[in-house]
């Protein structure tokens, strides 16, 4: 059997002063942190006026709840809610669409490779971060205040909130774009125009119609959300059923958000793989 070397601690202290003297504050750091963190949930937990037997009495009436969901029913109300559910994804589909549409020329402008000059591209990318950092259900309600109730501010919502958001997005795909293809057709004496329509474009357009795709599995939720405070759609109908408590009606209308997003969900993954095509596993 090998014996292990012996060990000279003396030496080892010497050669790793670092490891084996670390000073206490090094040393009390993460028990700092942990009981600072700990401070803080109890603190959070007090201010928020959480209560176990609360607790209990919500989880009760969420059984009662549940039970009294079953089965679910829309009633006479099935034409009413499938053409609210045509709502949810026209203005998911189209707020998205349009996103992309003006979203793209200006990532152009925020992309490094494309606009050296970082005084150009700081306002764009600024801007961008802006209307980004307000939700979309902030959004609705501004659109709401502007335009009316219905559709039309669901759609403006999610087109400015995923501008903000395909802008950035955009701009890392085309940072992140091969330049060997950009400096092949500057050699050959192409324009700047052509470097982004030859070079850029086509290495970055299978990414952002992949994430477009994804966007709109989520803005179909968050047009969801947004009929809520009076966008139209899905949302509105089950406001209103919560509202009066028609909890059969209720649980159809989730089953039919749940079926339709599993259904966006299927078809985006089969028309992704069709863009960037299936790439085989390891």
């Amino acid at each position: 059997m090998n014996q292990q070397p012996d060990v000279n601690t003396s030496e080892l202290r010497g050669r790793y002063p670092d490891v084996f003297n670390r000073p206490l504050k090094s040393r009390a750091a993460a028990p700092t942190v942990i009981m600072a963190a700990l401070a803080l949930l109890i603190f959070g937990l007090v201010e928020l006026d959480f209560s176990p037997a609360r607790m209990l009495n919500g989880i009760q009436q969420l059984g009662w709840i549940t039970m009294m969901m079953i089965p679910p029913d829309p009633g006479a109300s099935l034409p009413a809610y499938l053409q609210a559910m045509g709502e949810t994804l026209s203005i998911a589909v189209l707020g998205t669409t349009l996103a992309a549409l003006l979203a793209l020329p200006v990532s152009l402008l925020a992309a490094r490779n494309v606009i050296p000059s970082a005084w150009l591209r700081f306002p764009v990318r600024r801007s961008l971060d802006t209307i980004r950092g307000v939700d979309t259900l902030i959004w609705a309600l501004v659109w709401i205040n502007v335009v009316g109730l219905g559709p039309f501010a669901g759609v403006l919502a999610i087109a400015v909130s995923d501008f903000g958001a395909f802008g950035k997005l955009f701009s890392e795909a085309i940072e992140g774009a091969d330049t060997k293809q950009v400096e092949g057709i500057r050699a050959s004496g192409g324009s700047p125009l052509h470097e982004i329509h030859f070079g850029l474009m086509p290495q970055v357009l299978p990414v952002i119609a992949g994430q477009v795709l994804y966007f709109i599995e989520s803005n179909t939720r968050s047009a969801t959300i947004i009929g809520i405070v009076g966008a139209g759609g899905i949302g509105l109908q089950l406001a209103e059923q919560i509202r009066v408590l028609e909890w059969q009606k209720v649980s159809f209308l989730i089953l039919m958000i749940l079926v339709a997003v599993a259904a966006i969900d299927w078809i985006s993954s089969r028309l992704r793989f069709a863009i960037i095509g299936r790439r085989a596993v390891a």
